[in-house]
């Protein structure tokens, strides 16, 4: 259950809910970069996290409290993510949607200021730790969205009162243990990343 092959076999299996997930996140991007009437709603996000980043910022350590913020908070999101997914997957849905919305926005944003905001921001802010939190993240909805197909699978099973689905059941939670695991490496790695080269990166 815990080998590396297994759980990129099961991977590949997931790749429907994957590509699902992407084109969650696409749209939330395509909506966050081009609704202004959600300008309110993104700023506010994005405000309780520059509070957070400031009170971090004057802590005696603040690397390491970036990183620990950083790792717990899309740590405990992502794991979240996967399990409330057994509400017929909304929960996974509105959380690639949100995250898609504050990265379209701050795209946009970067755009209408011209010059080489925008390259900073994708080149230098998003694509070094990027290329694994944004993966873990898609895999970890991913996964909420297969619970979720799960839960309707059991719902059908006891209308038509058809046997089997606790196994079905049983195989998806043994399934996604290791598929936790994975995302937590990932997100560990992309937590130092963000906090060390990404900063680094940003102050050249």
């Amino acid at each position: 259950m815990f080998s590396v092959r297994g759980v990129f076999g099961h991977l590949k299996e997931m790749r429907h809910y994957i590509a699902l997930s992407v084109v969650v996140l696409l749209a939330g991007m395509v909506v966050g970069g081009s609704n202004q009437a959600l300008d309110t709603f993104i700023q506010g996000q994005m405000s309780s996290l520059k509070q957070m980043a400031n009170t971090i910022e004057a802590s005696n350590n603040p690397t390491l409290f970036f990183i620990l913020f950083i790792f717990f908070n899309n740590a405990i999101k992502s794991i979240l993510v996967m399990y409330l997914g057994i509400f017929f997957g909304i929960v996974p849905i509105i959380f690639l949607a949100i995250n898609g919305m504050m990265i379209g926005y701050l795209i946009s944003k970067a755009y209408e200021q011209g010059g080489d905001v925008l390259f900073t921001l994708i080149v230098k802010g998003l694509l070094p730790h990027g290329i694994l939190e944004i993966p873990a993240i898609i895999i970890a909805c991913a996964y909420g969205l297969k619970f979720g197909r799960v839960m309707f699978q059991g719902v059908g099973s006891l209308v038509l009162r058809r046997p089997g689905w606790g196994q079905t059941f049983e195989a998806f939670i043994m399934r996604s243990i290791p598929a936790m695991l994975l995302i937590i490496i990932m997100l560990i790695v992309a937590a130092v990343i963000e906090s060390t080269f990404t900063v680094w990166l940003l102050s050249k």
